[in-house]
């Protein structure tokens, strides 16, 4: 029998994803959050969730635009520092060691050492709660050669991404292949 155990933020799995932007003074700033997902796919977009006092968020609203840096595993520790410190007070990518890279397409910068990245532009953003959502369309993804499939698509396998656990507020990454979609539900 399932047991009720209250309103909570909290849904399986959630990304640890890390927003680029730049400050007011165009400082590269980046932090991680986990309240985003893939919101649309036509046009292609993504929602992330950040609360004003961030500094982080005055970014996106100054630049109309962020981005995404998909961490793997191995990039765990950064990727939970950006979360940490505020760009108020510290260079992150400097003392994190990384590398913040100029998009091309949006004012907002990405982690270069991280194998995929997705460049967004600000659609629309809605006040809830303590958070504020920003839809942003994707304009591109990059991603390294290394992780893409023999269809030129990431595969989730190789990027082996970091997933944040909401529950226990731990990183976990991600487990084996357990079907194809689509696919493995066909009842015929």
């Amino acid at each position: 029998m399932k047991q009720s155990i209250g309103a909570k933020p909290l849904a399986f799995p959630t990304p640890a994803w890390v927003v680029g932007t730049y400050d007011m003074n165009g400082k590269p700033n980046a932090m991680t959050v986990a309240w985003a997902g893939i919101c649309c796919s036509n046009p292609p977009c993504i929602s992330v969730s950040l609360r004003k006092a961030t500094y982080s968020y005055a970014g996106i609203v100054e630049n109309k635009a962020f981005t995404v840096s998909i961490p793997s595993e191995v990039f765990v520790r950064e990727a939970d520092y950006f979360g940490i410190a505020s760009g108020k007070d510290e260079n992150k990518f400097e003392c994190a060691s990384l590398t913040p890279v100029r998009s091309e397409l949006v004012p907002a910068p990405y982690v270069g050492e991280f194998p995929v990245v997705l460049e967004c532009k600000l659609l629309h953003s809605l006040e809830v709660g303590l958070h504020t959502m920003f839809v942003g369309e994707i304009m591109d993804i990059k991603a390294e050669e290394y992780v893409l499939d023999e269809n030129g698509n990431p595969d989730i396998e190789r990027i082996k991404p970091v997933i944040y656990g909401t529950g226990n507020k731990s990183y976990y990454s991600i487990g084996r292949n357990l079907g194809k979609a689509f696919y493995i539900g066909k009842m015929s």
